[in-house]
């Protein structure tokens, strides 16, 4: 009986070390990409219904422009990325909790996020804007006085819209946002007019529009927040895994595969100065 309760006792004692071990390498405080190059992968957080930059299909497949655009970068390093998506509203937590590596979907560089997170270079460029039904004849700012107004959860429209002063705050109605998980939530609201206007990113809002054959439906209103530029997001220690991303970056820009990337899912180059 000894014997076996000591043996259990090692057992335990194994497993906690194990997971000691497991723990320190998802410490936010250790540069962690000599151990991402020895075991060849690294897991990347996403909103997967973020069309046009990484979404997942209707076979099931990850798709999009950040999908294409890392898998690029990584494949210089031969690492490969398994992509998880996420709680877009807890991203900067499951990051810096160890559960992802990098924050990569159309992820705005503020600066309250560059609190939280260690940002690469700028590698495209946005900005929010208001979308409404042409029916409701909504075709201003000012058009949303008292009107209901939506934004996803977590996104840099909404933050913008809580954190910059702004008519839009001052005009809708209980000076606030309905918040969606989603931006497609948003959209079918936005469509069946249980809200009035939505914020929301211009690549994002003409990428829908066009596909789904209603942008002649809508009006795409720029409300005059400060503009946005997309980039990667890591742990703040995690220098090194930045450096090998903006170094990749520029070198995809230069040899022209950040340009067939571009082309193929924006038809024109979408590149921030930042890589050029």
């Amino acid at each position: 009986m000894k014997k076996i309760v000591k043996a259990a006792a090692s057992l335990v004692a194994i497993i906690g070390l194990a997971a000691c071990g497991t723990k320190a390498s998802n410490d936010a405080q250790t540069d962690s990409w000599e151990q991402i190059e020895q075991a060849g992968k690294i897991t990347i957080g996403f909103d997967n219904t973020f069309v046009p930059m990484g979404y997942e299909d209707t076979s099931g497949e990850n798709v999009g422009f950040d999908i294409d655009l890392a898998t690029a970068v990584f494949d210089k390093y031969g690492v490969s990325i398994e992509w998880q998506p996420i709680d877009w509203d807890l991203k900067e937590t499951e990051l810096n909790n160890g559960n992802i590596d990098l924050i990569w979907n159309g992820y705005t560089a503020t600066d309250a996020r560059r609190e939280l997170v260690l940002f690469t270079e700028h590698y495209m460029a946005n900005e929010q804007v208001l979308v409404t039904k042409k029916s409701l004849g909504i075709t201003n700012t000012e058009g949303m006085t008292d009107k209901v107004l939506g934004a996803q959860a977590g996104s840099s429209g909404y933050q913008v819209f809580t954190d910059e002063a702004s008519v839009l705050k001052e005009l809708v109605a209980t000076n606030d946002a309905n918040q969606y998980a989603t931006f497609n939530e948003a959209l079918i609201d936005l469509k069946n007019e249980r809200i009035d206007g939505l914020l929301i990113d211009r690549v994002y809002a003409n990428y829908y529009l066009a596909q789904e054959g209603i942008l002649d439906d809508y009006n795409v209103i720029v409300p005059g927040y400060t503009s946005e530029a997309f980039a990667v997001g890591a742990r703040k220690a995690d220098k090194t895994l930045v450096d090998k991303i903006n170094q990749a970056l520029k070198e995809l820009y230069t040899d022209g595969t950040f340009g067939e990337i571009s082309d193929k899912w924006f038809g024109e180059d979408v590149a921030a100065d930042d890589i050029k």
